[in-house]
């Protein structure tokens, strides 16, 4: 009996001893940024990062092996196994909901702003399953955990512009190199349903920190969100963030039109309570120049024009609010200057069904050179012309602002169109792109169910660089060749609008008509032939209607 008593309290003691080492080893931090605009409204980034120390991505070599098992305290499960089951180096997945605004916002906190799904990983070579199969089974396995279609990101429209999204983290120096896969789905739509197993990826999930104020109705409520999903390897372990970014707009929630915030009035939560797991759990909020604002409760820091809040060394309920005491109404500016250095405007022309034109018109807003690379994906629905591409500033030609182009034509039903260049751009000067393109001619299996709506087209991609900096030898690879150790910085993307194109639709309406009046012929036929076969007519005489009347006995 006692024997017995000594062994569980050994066992206490040693799964006691390993939770502690693996809680030294995962590390968890948590940070709520909210950003106010000049047009009134406020962005709010949610960043969870959980940091896996010591350890490296799985080699692709030794995927025919049986991998090391993984024990995790705060790094999610559910997507470490995922990670390690395809050997992904480094992944980053945004499900958002609507139009980024850069010229009125600037850029994002976080990049990844395309509108819909976006996927993209680098993976290494080599090894008995290949990059394709890989990246096959990822996409289906985050469809799972996600709840969302990204199943549908297949060859169709998967593609390589290693240009344009090159690795944020380092790739680790293995016998073979890296191969990059990115692809978009803009009809996806970000919900609740994806919300949700987001959430059960936190250690905390929503009951603690910063995560609380992710309630579903609001931020579904807000005039743009999205979430991401983003991992990548660091010398120091391999790092997964979540994030979550939402614009909202308090003049619009509120009665009197004034732009007063509080994490009540657009959350309608406060945080409650600190996540007890975490490191750091931090509120920040960006303070604006030049104006006449009251923040609440006093910040615990402020460092330049940003004020921090540790809601780990807090005992009450925190709620900050930031009013503007001296005004009654909001106003609106009327003319701003852009806040983001391009102005990029892309549009589809034309009336007919077979061809068109694009048009992408990009505004310089800054008084010096700016060089850029452009990418466009489209499927293989829509082709290039690619001799019809021209370029002019003020209807003046300038061919010479367009160089290093790289162009992957359409395979049907196999490969989409890639197109790569890298543009120069004048100070002050607005350049116009325009190419003609032709329209595929689907059959009629090939529609989806709202065929008449049109198809939605990836957005195009845009990159300014720093100036003096050379976009071509920073970067270790050419477009669609894989990487060896690349860590380049981080680039800033431009997003364009997604375009919506209508193709030569058939009229599904007739087989509707043909079936519907069929049926009905069919049923008045049948049912009148029917009636004749199987009823019996009778001549049935009532006491009143008898033609002949009995006369009268007295």
């Amino acid at each position: 009996m006692l024997s017995g008593w000594l062994f569980n309290v050994c066992f206490f003691l040693s799964v006691l001893a390993a939770r502690t080492v693996a809680l030294h080893a995962e590390q968890f931090d948590e940070e709520l940024t909210l950003r106010p605009l000049r047009d009134g409204k406020l962005a709010a980034r949610f960043s969870f990062t959980t940091l896996l120390k010591g350890v490296a991505p799985r080699n692709p070599e030794r995927l025919d092996e049986d991998d090391d098992s993984q024990h995790y305290t705060l790094f999610p499960l559910a997507l470490g196994q995922i990670l390690r089951e395809y050997a992904v180096t480094e992944m980053h997945l945004t499900l958002n909901a609507g139009n980024w605004a850069y010229d009125r916002w600037g850029y994002p906190d976080d990049l990844g702003v395309s509108t819909g799904a976006e996927l993209w990983a680098w993976m290494g070579e080599g090894g008995p399953v290949t990059v394709d199969d890989r990246w096959k089974g990822l996409r289906n396995a985050l469809a799972g955990l996600f709840c969302a279609s990204l199943g549908s990101l297949d060859e169709q429209r998967t593609t390589s512009p290693a240009l344009t999204f090159q690795p944020e983290g380092s790739l680790p120096r293995w016998n073979a190199s890296h191969q990059l896969r990115h692809a978009t789905l803009p009809s996806e739509h970000v919900c609740t349903e994806n919300l949700t197993p987001f959430l059960k990826l936190l250690p905390c999930k929503a009951r603690s920190g910063v995560a609380m104020l992710l309630n579903p109705h609001r931020l579904f409520d807000a005039d743009w969100h999205g979430l991401g999903v983003h991992v990548r390897y660091l010398d120091a372990g391999v790092e997964v963030r979540l994030a979550f970014q939402a614009v909202f707009d308090p003049v619009r929630l509120s009665s009197d039109k004034r732009r007063d915030w509080s994490l009540r009035s657009v959350f309608d939560r406060t945080i409650d309570r600190a996540c007890p797991v975490a490191r750091s759990s931090e509120v920040r909020v960006e303070l604006l120049p030049d104006s006449a604002y009251a923040i609440t409760p006093d910040p615990s820091e402020i460092d330049g024009n940003r004020a921090t809040y540790a809601v780990k060394d807090r005992t009450e309920p925190l709620d900050v609010a930031m009013r503007w005491p001296g005004e009654e109404a909001f106003q609106y500016p009327i003319e701003a200057a852009p806040l983001s250095p391009l102005s990029v405007r892309r549009t589809l022309k034309g009336s007919s069904q077979s061809d068109a034109q694009l048009s992408v018109v990009i505004r310089n807003n800054l008084p010096v050179q700016v060089r850029s690379s452009y990418l466009e994906t489209m499927p293989w629905l829509v082709e290039f012309y690619l001799h019809t591409l021209h370029a002019d500033i003020g209807g003046v030609p300038r061919d010479d602002l367009v160089s290093v182009i790289s162009y992957t034509a359409p395979v049907p039903h196999t490969r989409p169109t890639l197109f790569q260049a890298i543009l120069t751009l004048p100070p002050k000067t607005t350049l116009h792109l325009t190419m003609d393109v032709t329209k595929t001619f689907l059959r009629y299996t090939e529609h989806p169910p709202d065929a008449q709506r049109g198809w939605d087209l990836p957005p195009a991609v845009l990159i300014p660089f720093d100036f003096g900096e050379d976009p071509i030898q920073n970067h270790t690879t050419s477009p669609g060749t894989s990487a060896k150790y690349a860590r380049p910085a981080r680039p800033r993307r431009i997003y364009t609008s997604v375009l919506l194109v209508d193709l030569a639709t058939p009229d599904f309406s007739m087989p509707y008509n043909v079936i519907i009046m069929s049926c009905t012929l069919i049923a008045l036929i049948f049912g009148s032939v029917f009636n004749l076969l199987t009823r019996k007519f009778v001549l049935v005489r009532l006491d009143g209607d008898s033609a002949e009347q009995k006369p009268d006995v007295k």
